[in-house]
């Protein structure tokens, strides 16, 4: 039960994060969004390189969770964009707060499922490999 409901965390983060990557592009290419944009989010975006920079990463890391191909290394990426989607949204742009639990709870429960991939990193005194 637990892999079919990673799977399917996995899928749905994946597709979140294609789909909002892809609309992302289409703001700045300058045509017009197939879903809504928080104006808040936009405002957040002074630099036109952090947009293009983090639609990139979510570009990549959903078409890397679709395919279940290091799938690790797109739920550490996508950490600290999951964290920013629900702190913006719970301070500043309310309407999509429902969604952003949903991404958080998502990302905790394969960050959960993933654990032992990340146990090394929080070891205090790590050896270098030979």
């Amino acid at each position: 039960m637990s892999k079919i409901f990673m799977q399917i965390s996995r899928l749905f983060l994946g597709i979140i994060f294609l789909v909002a990557g892809i609309n992302g592009y289409f703001v700045i290419f300058g045509f017009e969004p197939f879903i809504a944009t928080s104006p808040e989010a936009m405002a957040l975006f002074e630099f036109e390189y952090l947009l293009i920079a983090e639609k990139s990463l979510e570009v990549i890391c959903g078409i890397l969770l679709i395919i279940n191909q290091f799938t690790p290394l797109a739920i550490a990426i996508l950490s600290p964009i999951v964290a920013n989607i629900f702190l913006l949204h719970l301070f500043l742009d309310h309407s999509l707060l429902f969604l952003a639990v949903i991404l958080v709870l998502t990302h905790g429960y394969l960050l959960f499922y993933y654990r032992k991939n990340f146990m090394s990193i929080l070891e205090r005194k790590s050896k270098p490999s030979q």
